[in-house]
């Protein structure tokens, strides 16, 4: 979708320039979203209906640092999905970035995770919490050695690079008034739409991972390509389909 950046900041000028050149946000008329540049980040928003708040990517502080300090460490259900063992570092693509949100997680438990985004307006979001978070004194350091951003095709990626764990979390299609699907998912379902390329990832996933692939899925969705995992490890609302290729090294 082409939409336009928006920056009311005199100040920003020259940044909100060099990013609409940059990935290409040259439209000057909104179909319903907009992003905008302010002074603290760049956002993702809903015009009509309006006052639907803002979609941005935080690294530092809220949910995120939250999750880092009392998240539970590698006893959490993602960690043992990808393999994460003491003293084990693994490299992760994560094919589907999205807000980057599970890349943090695995990057904070110590994996180092390539970020792949083909949506022009989800990686120029991912790009601007990634700098910020650069900048951070607190996690700036490991982030920048931990977390880095592909704009490219997740096909195209994998067949030409190879990796211990391809993690995947697809856009899977939620039902319109459930009060469960959260704004951001809401709102990417609008202006990236769906992955109706989901199914032809996994075979590629799998030949790019030397160790496993895991899958992200809704607890209600079907295999990845009607595959069935080597395992699955259940949560409260979703679920993670392992496709185990061999076992990971104890050192």
């Amino acid at each position: 979708m082409d939409i336009p950046l928006i920056c009311n900041v005199n100040a920003l000028n020259n940044k909100a320039k060099y990013l609409r050149n940059k990935w290409g946000f040259l439209s000057t008329t909104s179909k319903g979203f907009q992003l905008r540049l302010l002074p603290a980040y760049l956002a993702l928003e809903q015009i009509y209906p309006p006052k639907q708040g803002l979609v941005f990517v935080d690294f530092v502080s809220g949910a995120s640092a939250h999750r880092r300090k009392f998240g539970g460490g590698k006893g959490q259900s993602i960690a043992k999905a990808v393999g994460l063992k003491s003293g084990i570092e693994l490299n992760v693509i994560d094919a589907t970035a999205g807000l980057g949100r599970d890349a943090f997680v695995l990057a904070s438990l110590g994996c180092y995770v390539t970020l792949v985004e083909r949506s022009s307006v989800v990686a120029a979001l991912l790009e601007d919490g990634l700098e910020r978070a650069y900048l951070n004194n607190e996690i700036g350091k490991w982030m920048q050695a931990r977390m880095q951003l592909q704009f490219s095709s997740s096909i195209e990626y994998l067949k030409n690079n190879q990796t211990d764990v391809v993690y995947l979390d697809p856009m899977f299609p939620h039902k319109k008034k459930s009060a469960l699907v959260k704004k951001e998912m809401r709102f990417f379902q609008c202006v990236v739409g769906a992955d109706l390329d989901a199914d032809d990832l996994l075979d590629v996933a799998l030949a790019s991972a030397q160790y496993r692939v895991v899958v992200k899925r809704p607890d209600h969705a079907p295999f990845l390509n009607g595959k069935k995992p080597s395992m699955s490890i259940k949560t409260k609302k979703h679920r993670f389909d392992v496709y185990v290729k061999q076992g990971i090294p104890k050192s």
